[in-house]
């Protein structure tokens, strides 16, 4: 009975994620000029991650056959088969590797400006917090020592959504669900970094948190997640989601993020 009980308030906490993402997109109207810097490192790591997307399928057969040598002796019809579906697996493995890894890559190149965002974003709800790692150098070495840790787990769950949608009937939407699931959790323990990096708190101590406040994270996450599915959105996005992010910050730890509460 319980679990019924909270059903309504995880649907509403989970909505209350995907506000933060709209209020981060708010931050384009009061700000744009920042807004606009953000877009650069954003736009830069996709262009790179298309360019690889291209060539990598451009040289797809190359790398399917050389993947498949045990099928030159085959049959045309099952050789040429199996080596579409290796094709296929490759196409899919470097697609999710983009999604999974775009926000890492896109923060460690563009540290210096999202921190800007970060900044103005906490600056309107109070004094900018400096309890983390002084300087330039410490903080960016930090963050990509984090962001590295991340990236690990964050292959082995796009493994794991790629091989669930290989199963038959459900695979797809099991897939799919998954995938904004892990997707969107991996993307909030990575825009939060700032903000809790600048409290003194461990990845281990900010995962505890998000953890503590799964609705409301996945809300968020899930939300960004889905519009990062799209390259050119998602060059958009980016700034949006770090100043989200910010607040999101706030509200799981407990200090004024100027949402009335209900």
């Amino acid at each position: 009975m319980t679990a019924r009980d909270d059903r309504p308030t995880r649907v509403r906490s989970f909505l209350t994620g995907v506000s933060y993402l709209g209020r981060g997109l708010t931050v384009w109207r009061t700000s744009p000029g920042l807004m606009l810097l953000g877009v650069v490192p954003a736009l830069i790591v996709a262009v790179v991650f298309i360019a690889g997307i291209v060539a990598l399928g451009l040289n797809l057969e190359k790398l399917a056959v050389a993947a498949t040598p045990f099928a030159a002796e085959w049959n045309g019809v099952y050789r040429e088969g199996i080596r579409l579906l290796v094709a296929l697996a490759l196409l899919a493995v470097a697609v999710l590797f983009v999604v999974f890894t775009f926000t890492t890559v896109t923060l460690i190149v563009g540290q210096p400006l999202y921190e800007r965002i970060w900044r103005h974003v906490e600056s309107r709800y109070g004094a900018v917090p400096e309890a983390g790692p002084s300087g330039f150098w410490r903080p960016l070495g930090r963050g990509i020592a984090d962001a590295l840790r991340m990236l690990a787990p964050a292959i082995l769950a796009g493994v794991v959504v790629l091989l669930c949608g290989l199963i038959p009937l459900v695979g797809a939407v099991l897939g799919a669900v998954l995938g904004a699931l892990l997707g969107g959790w991996y993307l909030v323990v990575e825009l939060t970094g700032q903000a809790f990096d600048a409290r003194g708190h461990t990845l281990a101590q900010r995962r505890r948190v998000l953890r503590d406040n799964r609705p409301l994270v996945l809300g968020f996450g899930v939300a960004t997640y889905l519009l990062f599915l799209l390259p050119l959105v998602a060059i958009v996005v980016m700034p949006a989601a770090v100043a989200g992010a910010t607040l999101l910050s706030r509200r799981v730890l407990g200090e004024p993020d100027g949402r009335i509460a209900p």
